[in-house]
């Protein structure tokens, strides 16, 4: 038999072995003994691996004299396909509501008990029903924030009952306060310099918060046009002799990713964003994980997408290790800052 069907057979062993539901839907597993296929999370007792076989499809495993499981039941659609409409549902719902339903009410308004809801809902949305809401309602305060009008019916318009709640937690959700974010950052300083390292030119930026980007190209004057689009009306200003510091800890950082950084972070973003940025902090350096296995750690295995799409939103490279993310079948996949740079990166961490 051919050793790459091999390695592709023994990798979808250990799903098995571990119930791994990032598996459904992507094969099937069939038993010897009992005549009969499973996905991969069937919660069955595990068959012996020499009456295990392998199927791509529902129809192949039945073409080869297999029956489905009574159990798992691989040949209809899973409990998370079954209420992906439902929670889709749940999310237009909460959008819309002027205050938030409590979990009780939205989990009867889709049928289902409050513990399986809440289950479903992070397994499909990435983050609990709670965390959406309060996602959204940032996301339409910023909305009206850059449309003008005043700071207080932006704040009242998306489902804040109290501007004081709203305030105290202002700068966490924005990055500034209000008034300032309304303008676009617009005095607010962010101090910045160029340099250059072994993987071309590099850009660090910091607020009185902390880093708020670490940018890596080919050239510094593209870098500071990419700053200056993210921060467009915000006081850019050149580092001073303090700053060196910043700059001289990033170099290392770039030079020896290993070493870490030893400086806060200003990190932006929505929520499920910043939870993926910070599980990615806990990647050890020399390690690579895949996608899935960061969707796999956020109790959310069908986010992969998201995932993948909040790596490349990352704007602080290195320091939150997007280039330690990897496709599952281990091939690099893409990079915000190129695909030379990330394999460079890991050679570093690996020693290499």
């Amino acid at each position: 038999m051919d050793t790459m069907l091999l390695d592709k057979d023994e990798a979808r062993w250990r799903m098995v072995t571990v119930r791994d539901r990032t598996g459904d839907g992507q094969f099937y597993y069939s038993v010897r003994t009992t005549g009969v296929y499973c996905r991969p999370s069937c919660a069955a007792r595990l068959a012996r691996r020499e009456n295990v076989s392998f199927h791509e499809s529902c129809t192949d495993a039945e073409r080869a004299g297999f029956r489905p499981c009574k159990r798992c039941k691989p040949d209809q659609p899973s409990m998370l396909e079954t209420h992906r409409g439902k929670v889709i549902a749940v999310c237009r719902l909460i959008e819309t509501a002027d205050e938030l339903p409590n979990l009780q009410s939205l989990a009867e308004w889709a049928g289902l008990s409050p513990y399986h809801f809440h289950r479903i809902f992070k397994s499909v949305v990435g983050v609990t029903p709670r965390a959406y809401a309060d996602a959204h309602r940032v996301n339409k305060v910023r909305d009206r924030l850059r449309n003008g009008g005043p700071v207080t019916g932006a704040i009242y318009d998306s489902g804040y009952n109290s501007s004081g709640r709203f305030y105290a937690n202002s700068t966490g959700v924005l990055g500034m306060t209000p008034t300032r974010f309304r303008a676009d950052g617009k005095n607010t300083s962010i101090r910045f310099a160029i340099g250059e390292c072994s993987l071309g030119s590099f850009l660090v930026a910091a607020t009185d918060k902390g880093v708020c980007a670490i940018l890596l190209g080919d050239d510094g004057e593209t870098l500071l046009r990419n700053l200056q689009d993210r921060f467009s009306q915000s006081e850019l200003i050149g580092g001073d002799t303090d700053f060196e510091l910043t700059v001289a800890k990033v170099l290392s950082l770039i030079e020896t990713p290993a070493l870490g950084l030893d400086l806060p972070l200003d990190i932006r973003g929505t929520a499920f964003q910043q939870r993926v940025w910070l599980a990615l902090q806990e990647i050890p350096s020399g390690e690579k994980v895949s996608y899935a296995d960061v969707a796999e750690r956020l109790g959310s295995p069908k986010s992969v997408r998201a995932v993948a799409g909040a790596c490349a939103a990352n704007h602080i490279a290195i320091a939150i290790p997007c280039h330690r993310v990897v496709r599952k079948d281990g091939d690099l996949s893409g990079y915000r800052w190129g695909i030379e740079r990330k394999r460079a990166l890991l050679q570093r961490e690996a020693g290499g």
